[in-house]
């Protein structure tokens, strides 16, 4: 595959300046560094390409060359050709190109961007990683809140060695494969690549006699059984921190936080808005025709609705303060009741009679809105 242009690899226009160049390469080198993106060959692959990148373009004698022959200048075929430029090096560790240009002393890409003044101590206790939990709650659980208890499995502090992943009295030594580099290094080719150390995982020193309980971790898996006060008004989505009751630090380090998010099974008659509840009620069309009262369901017992007369499918009643309980214990929410006229379907004899009787003595004057309908309509009935 053809190389891409050195310029369009930095994002740099051709006359910019070596401070330019020099700000570009620093902005993508941090990007793309093979400390920030563990295991990521493409990220990999983008920082050698930059550092050979700005490895030309910095340097004026090779930049010359490059504008004036482009990748060809640095051909070994072509320098054998005398098409060269006098330049007969071949390109660096790319590493070797970022600690030129950042200043740092062998240290983790970290160090230098975020200010330390070299490695970090490997050895130091480190927080342990937070965990998630999904709880499902029935619905009137959610609005009334409760207390619940789960079971996980989680790495938790091995007690034999407090944590540390050590016996009693046992010491630290020097590394023998990386000899307290941290890190070893390959050969690929022209570059030479820096990786982690498999036998003291980048600490450069390892432990003479490791914990025999926990092998050296310094944790165990063991199941927890944990108790949870849900609070009134959660809502799916929800979530719930339990400070903690995540994994067990490393080498003696805090835990870390259990986040519990929630999950409300559906109700068979309110529907939840916010704060706010919906429902509907059946009413029968004499019931709506000549008003009267119903009951109706609320999350703490019933409460009475009075209907008035000539009440239409899809009314909406409030009754103010029979929602859901904020969770922040900001009041509660309202339950918002919405009547549906039910048609008779099956009718005595009798009750059609008497039906019939309503009907004829009907003028249309009772059911303004159809009347209104009819006006309108007029026009499509011609």
């Amino acid at each position: 595959m053809a190389k891409r242009d050195y310029y369009e690899v930095l994002g740099v226009d051709r006359n910019a300046s070596v401070e330019e160049i020099k700000k570009a390469y620093r902005k993508l080198a941090l990007q793309y560094h093979p400390d920030r993106n563990p295991g990521d060959k493409t990220a990999e692959e983008k920082f050698k390409e930059i550092a050979e990148a700005y490895e030309v373009l910095s340097d004026p004698q090779k930049r010359a060359a490059y504008d004036q022959m482009g990748h060809a200048a640095f051909d070994p075929r072509a320098r054998a050709a005398g098409a060269g430029a006098g330049w007969s090096g071949g390109f660096h560790d790319p590493f070797e190109i970022f600690r030129e240009v950042f200043g740092a002393a062998g240290g983790s890409i970290f160090d230098e961007f975020f200010g330390g003044g070299g490695r970090s101590d490997p050895l130091a206790p480190e927080r342990g990683d937070d965990l998630r939990y999904d709880l499902e709650l029935d619905f009137e659980e959610a609005v009334h809140g409760c207390e619940k208890e789960i079971t996980i499995t989680k790495p938790e502090r091995c007690e034999a060695c407090r944590g540390l992943g050590r016996e009693p009295g046992s010491r630290t030594r020097t590394c023998d494969t990386c000899r307290g580099r941290g890190q070893v290094f390959t050969s690929r080719g022209i570059f030479s690549i820096a990786q982690t150390c498999p036998h003291c995982q980048g600490a450069g020193v390892v432990v003479e006699r490791p914990c025999r309980a926990c092998r050296g971790t310094g944790r165990r898996e063991r199941t927890s059984r944990i108790k949870l006060r849900i609070p009134p008004g959660v809502d799916t989505g929800a979530r719930l921190r339990s400070a903690g009751n995540g994994e067990a630090g490393w080498r003696g380090g805090p835990p870390g936080d259990l986040y519990v998010v929630v999950h409300v099974r559906p109700h068979e008659i309110f529907h939840r808005d916010g704060d706010d509840l919906l429902c509907e009620v059946p009413i029968s069309f004499v019931q709506a025709a000549l008003g009267g009262e119903i009951e109706v369901p609320t999350l703490n017992g019933k409460a009475t609705i009075k209907i008035p007369p000539g009440t239409q499918s899809g009314t909406v009643f409030r009754l103010k303060g029979k929602g859901v309980p904020s969770v922040q214990g900001l009041g509660r929410g309202d339950l918002h009741v919405r009547v549906v006229v039910e048609v008779p379907t099956k009718l005595t004899a009798a009750q059609r009679a008497k039906l019939e009787e309503f009907a004829a003595l009907c003028s249309g004057q009772e059911t303004p809105g159809i009347q209104r309908f009819i006006e309108k309509a007029k026009r499509f009935f011609r």
